[in-house]
């Protein structure tokens, strides 16, 4: 389960990556522009100001975060991306944070290109963070005695995606025109425990669905102080969370 109001407790770090791949899409006119991956809609209603006279279509595998969407006035849908397909007037395909809860995304966007229509943009980021130290240290702790049983296929290691290369080749092979790089976010982070609360409505989710309400609280204390060394609080009560993405937009030659 997916708790929209855990997931915007950071949603102006969280935005910023959407705006900067949303900014390299120049698409003028597009009929329709579709958002897979949706979330709560906070982002996808900038879709519908930056083009108006496009159909919106949303789609989530979360019903928490559509019931959000829809709040929001996103007519958005509960859906598995590995089901959507394009309908004919499909312009822009975007989808923020999402492809790497999604094993073997890449056969997804090779086929999407292979369906839209010449001049039509695919535009996806990913996190490139898997082997951070916040996921380090959930892994290091998932070993454990106490949570290895119970967590022995926490899903998030290396290898979860692709590096820009990697999707470049891939979309180029595909028949578009690529332009993929990575960003490295230094986000600035405040509150007790900060990077706990990030992670806790992202990547700590697979482990929350494994724990019950005492266990799940044990193993969040049990990370603190790991997180803690590797996050340390600056003199100025602030703390510095890098956080490294990966961006791919690509134009339907």
């Amino acid at each position: 389960m997916w708790n929209p109001d855990v997931y915007l407790a950071f949603a102006d770090h969280r935005g910023r990556p959407f705006f900067d791949l949303m900014g390299r899409v120049r698409a003028e006119s597009p009929r329709r522009v579709v958002d897979l991956g949706c979330g709560p809609g906070n982002l996808t209603a900038s879709l519908a100001q930056r083009w108006p006279d496009a159909a919106l279509e949303a789609w989530d595998s979360s019903p928490e975060m559509v019931e959000a969407a829809r709040e929001r006035g996103i007519d958005a849908r509960v859906g598995d991306v590995r089901d959507w397909v394009p309908q004919p007037d499909t312009d822009v395909v975007l989808s923020n944070a999402t492809l790497h809860w999604v094993p073997g995304h890449a056969a997804l966007l090779a086929g999407w290109a292979a369906q839209l229509d010449s001049g039509s943009w695919i535009a996806m980021q990913v996190p490139g963070n898997f082997d951070a130290p916040s996921h380090r240290a959930v892994r290091e702790l998932a070993r454990r005695d106490r949570w290895a049983e119970l967590l022995q296929d926490f899903p998030f290691r290396e290898g979860q995606v692709d590096d820009p290369a990697g999707y470049a080749e891939l979309l180029a092979n595909a028949g578009c025109t690529v332009d993929a790089w990575e960003t490295t976010y230094i986000h600035e982070l405040t509150g007790e425990n900060p990077v706990l609360e990030w992670i806790t409505g992202t990547a700590l989710r697979p482990v929350r669905s494994r724990l019950s309400d005492a266990q799940w609280e044990l193993f969040r204390q049990e990370l603190i102080p790991l997180l803690d060394a590797a996050y340390p609080m600056r003199p100025n009560g602030k703390t510095f969370f890098p956080f490294r993405r990966i961006f791919v937009v690509a134009e339907v030659d």
